[in-house]
C-alpha cells in the first residue's frame, strides 16, 4: 500500500490536511517561522510539502528532512487554526515515512539509539542511570568536574544541561515498589493510577513525590502499576512509530484495570491521549487505546475538576506561569493550573507575555536541534517578567530547558512544577498545626 510517493507502512492521514486552506492564520503562532521567516518552516508550508509528496509532486528525500524535523511539534498552530487542522499529528506521520526511507546516520543515530532504544523504554536502566547520577552528585565528582572544567569535553549543549542538572532523588517506583496501594491520608473519594514517567522519575523524583502527597492529601488512593513504561512520546516525535506502538500497548495493558490515570508530565499526557492515532489501521488496539486515553488526565485538571482542599498556609512568593505546549495546546489545559496557584495564599502571579510560546525543549529537540532550540529559548526568556522569583510549569522537559535559560541569561528564578507549590503549602500547613 502506498500514497503518492509515500511507500512505507503507516501512511500519513489525508484527512489531516483536507481542511487546510493555507490561510496563514497559523503563521504568527509558529516559533520556527518567527525565527526563520521561511514558508517551508511554517505550519501551512509543512502541510503543503507533506501533501505534495502524497500527490506525487515531491519525493521523500533529504530536502524534506529539515522542514519536517525542525518543527517543534508544539501544536500552537492547531490552536490558532480556524479549522483545527492537526498539523502535529501529520508531522509525526510524515516523520515516520522519512525515517523508514532515510534512516538516521552519524551522531544523531547514536543519540537516538542511546536515549530512545537503550534507556527510556527500560525502567530498570533508567533507575540505574538515576543511581549513577545521584552518586555523581553526592560523591563530589560533580564538584571536581565543574571546578576543573572537565564538562567542556562534552558537546556544548550537553555541557550546559549538566550545569543545570537538578538534585537527583529516589524514584517513587523504587520507593513504593512494595506497596500495592498508597493510601489516602483522609476520607477516600477515589483510586487513581499514576504514570511515574521515565525522565520525571529520574530527574524530578521530588515532583512525583509531591504528586503523590497532593493526591493522597485530597482523598485519593494511589497505585503505581509496576509494568508501566515510557509513554513513547519521544519515539513518535522522532519518527520511531513502531517502538511508540509497542510502548503504547504495554501501557494500555499496564493501566487496563485503572479507572483514572493521573499524569504530571504534559508531553506524556498528550501522547497517551493520542494513542489511538498510532492504531488507525488496527481496529482492536484502536478501541482499546480510545478507552485508555479517555482515562488519562493531567494532575492539575484532575485536582481542579474533582475538588481539592485549598491550603491555609501561605507561600509568600511572586511567580509566573509557563504553558507547556502539550498541556495547553495538546490537552487544552490552560486555566486549571493557574487557578491552583491562585488558591495558594501568598502567591502573587505575574502574567508572562506569550506564556504559551514553546521554550525549545520539545523532547530531545534541544539536543538534536540545538541551534533552533537556543533561538526559541532566547525568545522565551525575553518574556519572563524580571520581578518574579519562580517560574511554574507542568512538564519536565520545560523545567530543564527553562532552568537552562535562567542560568544562561543571568536570571535567578527558581523553576518549579505547579503541583510542588500546592504540596509545599500543605506541608507548611501541617507544620503550623503541630
Amino acid at each position: 500500500m502506498h500514497l503518492g510517493n509515500y511507500l512505507w507502512n503507516d501512511l500519513p492521514d489525508p484527512n489531516k490536511w483536507a481542511d487546510c486552506v493555507h490561510c496563514g492564520m497559523c503563521l504568527e503562532s509558529c516559533p520556527t517561522y518567527e525565527i526563520t521567516g521561511q514558508e517551508q518552516h511554517s505550519p501551512r508550508g509543512r502541510v503543503h510539502l507533506i501533501q505534495s509528496v502524497a500527490e506525487g509532486r515531491l519525493e521523500v528525500n533529504d530536502e524534506l528532512i529539515d522542514p519536517v524535523f525542525d518543527c517543534l511539534d508544539c501544536r500552537a498552530c492547531t490552536t490558532a487554526c480556524p479549522a483545527d487542522v492537526n498539523v502535529g499529528g501529520l508531522i509525526e506521520e510524515a516523520r515516520g515515512q522519512i525515517r523508514q526511507a532515510l534512516p538516521l546516520t552519524g551522531w544523531k543515530k547514536s543519540v537516538g539509539k542511546l536515549f530512545l532504544e537503550k534507556l527510556f523504554p527500560h525502567p530498570d536502566r533508567m533507575s540505574t542511570l538515576g543511581s549513577l547520577l545521584k552518586f555523581y552528585q553526592k560523591s563530589g565528582v560533580q564538584k571536581v568536574v565543574r571546578k576543573t572544567g572537565l564538562s567542556k569535553i562534552l558537546p556544548d549543549h550537553l555541557a550546559e544541561l549538566e550545569g543545570i542538572m537538578p538534585e537527583i532523588g529516589k524514584p517513587v517506583r523504587k520507593k513504593y515498589k512494595n506497596e500495592k496501594v498508597i493510601k489516602a491520608q483522609r476520607n477516600k473519594k477515589a483510586e487513581v493510577a499514576m504514570l511515574t514517567g521515565c525522565v520525571m522519575d529520574v530527574m524530578f523524583a521530588d515532583v512525583n513525590e509531591s504528586t503523590i502527597n497532593v493526591l493522597t492529601r485530597n482523598g485519593n488512593d494511589v497505585t503505581i502499576p509496576k509494568n508501566q513504561t515510557c509513554c513513547g512520546a519521544l519515539h513518535v516525535h522522532a519518527g520511531d512509530r513502531d517502538i511508540g506502538r509497542n510502548l503504547a500497548k504495554q501501557n494500555i495493558e499496564a493501566f487496563e484495570e485503572a479507572e483514572i490515570v493521573v499524569v504530571n508530565a504534559a508531553g506524556c499526557g498528550s501522547m497517551m491521549k493520542e494513542y489511538h492515532e498510532l492504531f488507525r489501521n488496527d481496529p482492536e488496539w484502536k478501541t482499546r487505546a480510545e478507552k485508555f486515553s479517555a482515562k488519562v488526565v493531567d494532575i492539575a485538571k484532575y485536582l481542579h475538576d474533582t475538588g481539592y482542599d485549598k491550603p491555609k498556609a501561605s507561600i509568600e512568593t511572586t511567580i509566573t506561569y509557563h504553558d507547556a505546549c502539550h498541556l495547553a495546546h495538546g490537552q487544552g489545559v490552560w486555566q486549571e493550573p493557574r487557578d491552583l496557584l491562585l488558591d495558594i495564599p501568598g502567591v502573587n502571579i505575574v502574567h508572562m507575555p506569550n506564556a504559551d510560546r514553546c521554550c525549545g525543549s520539545a523532547g530531545i529537540y534541544n539536543i538534536t536541534n540545538p541551534g533552533m532550540a537556543e533561538a526559541v529559548l532566547q525568545s522565551k526568556m525575553q518574556n519572563v517578567p524580571a520581578e518574579v522569583e519562580m517560574i511554574s510549569m507542568g512538564n519536565p522537559g520545560c523545567m530543564l530547558q527553562m532552568a537552562l535559560g535562567v542560568k544562561k541569561y543571568g536570571r535567578n528564578q527558581k523553576i518549579v512544577h505547579t503541583v510542588q507549590l500546592l504540596d509545599w503549602a500543605y506541608q507548611k500547613e501541617s507544620r503550623e498545626m503541630e
